[in-house]
């Protein structure tokens, strides 16, 4: 690694030109872009497969969460341990292959448990996709444009989103949710060989100055070394307070994220009868345009007034979330589609600024050779989180506000929904799930009953998208937190790199 830094520095020719550099950022941003249509895509097809298999919310919260998020972060410390030492390129090939045909094999469930099973497939392969290619930009960039750079590949995540969003929905609507998997799976076998074949693994910490560190080495007490890198690592980012709190920014916000997202194309379906291609172009284009921009911006913005100070890094993602929180409540309670869908254009911006000022924080603070780590470790805690918690809490939510709002009508507002819980209102679980199966009236059911089954579960949805919505403001106190004392750590840990090349 060394020697082929410096013999760029020396010639005065860089390894990598900027159009390269462009070029490998841009397959990295498709590969994860289809990362996020295939872990998102139940989310627009979710009603589909709750009216088909006759699931609650809460299995559906499972299948879009929990069951994803397990071996994902399982799988996603060991896969990132090998990419500290392996091919990075390699690596992200491969698990596009797996997760790619998971996906595709989700099309052929044939009930729940066979679906579940099947997500966690399309988990583990993920899983080998953000740590390796997190390393392999701040490898390629140097720390000034390093949150510039993950800004495009987290646009993935709106890109993912608006594509898997419109592209689902008109499957869903003309071919079934089958038909919906197995699209979306299959072009990953493309990128997956375009990656191999056009990205090359760049010199470790070739952005960086030399660091004189020795490679690590597989040896005889080759435990007792992954448990020391990955404490080294697990030091850095929850044992000092403005980056705990960075972290802890993320994972809340990505909480409410994971939970609100994963129901709003249902929301659409139930609030205003909508089919499911008109909503996956509503998603989508909240996704893609007002989401998407706000990660770019985001990124560009932070390393443009991070110069001033670090501290910029925390509050640029703070003042986003606290103009975000109450104009997502606000969309959320609007009376027709039109005026949900226009007022959702305006949060989306703001909400997700946060993304690549947190990932760059991260890069920045550890030691090259623990990238893939720090960012396993960062997805590790936040998917659990997050991903796993977040559709699962909201469909729960919505379940028990359904159970309540069935059983004790009245009322449609959130304080006297969180009222009615507390005195437990919602404790009888299974009326509404028989008289309501997947949230409609049974077959052969009263005119009445049906009206009833309807109206509650759009209540239900409503409250609990607007609970959900809520845990924005809390990821924002977080980052604001974290701007007090950032700029130090940052500037004592871009010092403790030049103490390396010295």
């Amino acid at each position: 690694m060394a020697h082929a830094q410096e013999t760029a520095a020396t010639s005065g020719k860089p390894l990598f030109s900027n159009r390269y550099k462009g070029v490998v950022l841009g397959l990295l941003l498709a590969a994860y872009t289809f990362n996020f249509i295939d872990r998102t895509i139940v989310a627009t097809i979710g009603q589909a497969i709750k009216v088909d298999l006759h699931l609650s919310d809460g299995q559906l919260g499972l299948l879009g969460g929990l069951s994803f998020a397990v071996l994902y972060c399982v799988m996603g410390i060991p896969i990132a341990r090998l990419a500290e030492r392996w091919n990075r390129v390699s690596i992200i090939s491969w698990s596009l292959i797996v997760w790619s045909g998971f996906t595709v094999a989700c099309g052929f469930a044939g009930n729940f448990l066979q679906l579940l099973a099947l997500r966690v497939g399309v988990g583990v392969g993920e899983a080998g996709c953000t740590p390796p290619a997190h390393s392999l930009i701040s490898d390629y960039y140097e720390p000034k444009r390093r949150a510039s750079a993950l800004s495009i590949y987290a646009l993935g995540i709106p890109l993912g989103s608006m594509f898997g969003a419109a592209l689902g929905g008109w499957l869903a609507k003309t071919y079934g949710w089958r038909v919906a998997f197995m699209a979306v799976g299959a072009p990953g076998l493309i990128i997956a060989l375009m990656v191999k074949a056009f990205i090359k693994e760049p010199p470790r910490g070739y952005s960086d100055p030399i660091e004189k560190t020795a490679p690590i080495a597989v040896s005889r007490h080759w435990l007792a070394t992954e448990a020391a890198e990955l404490w080294a690592v697990a030091k850095v980012l929850f044992g000092s307070w403005p980056v705990l709190n960075m972290v802890l920014g993320i994972t809340i916000t990505s909480f409410a994220g994971y939970g609100a997202g994963f129901f709003a194309p249902p929301y659409f379906i139930r609030a205003y009868s909508l089919d499911y291609a008109t909503v996956g172009l509503i998603i989508g284009v909240v996704a893609g345009v007002s989401n998407g921009a706000g990660t770019v911006v985001g990124g560009f913005m932070t390393d443009w007034v991070g110069r001033r100070g670090g501290a910029w890094y925390a509050l640029v993602p703070a003042i986003g979330l606290i103009i975000a929180t109450p104009l997502y409540m606000l969309a959320y309670s609007q009376p027709t589609w039109k005026a949900a869908f226009v007022t959702l254009l305006i949060p989306g911006f703001f909400h997700y600024m946060y993304l690549a000022p947190t990932f760059g924080v991260v890069q920045n603070v550890v030691e090259t050779r623990q990238r893939a780590t720090a960012a396993a470790v960062l997805f590790l805690f936040l998917n659990i989180i997050a991903l796993g918690g977040g559709p699962l809490f909201t469909g729960w939510i919505i379940d028990t506000f359904a159970q309540a709002g069935f059983t004790h009508p009245g009322d449609p507002s959130v304080l006297h929904a969180l009222g009615r819980l507390a005195s437990g209102a919602g404790a009888e679980t299974t009326r509404f799930k028989s008289a309501c199966p997947g949230g409609a009236a049974a077959h052969g059911a009263t005119a009445a009953l049906a009206a009833q089954c309807k109206s509650t579960l759009i209540i239900a949805t409503r409250q609990g998208m607007l609970v959900t919505t809520a845990f924005y403001a809390w990821g924002a106190l977080h980052y604001l937190l974290a701007s007090f004392g950032l700029a130090k750590v940052l500037n004592a840990a871009a010092a403790a790199r030049k103490l390396r090349e010295a």
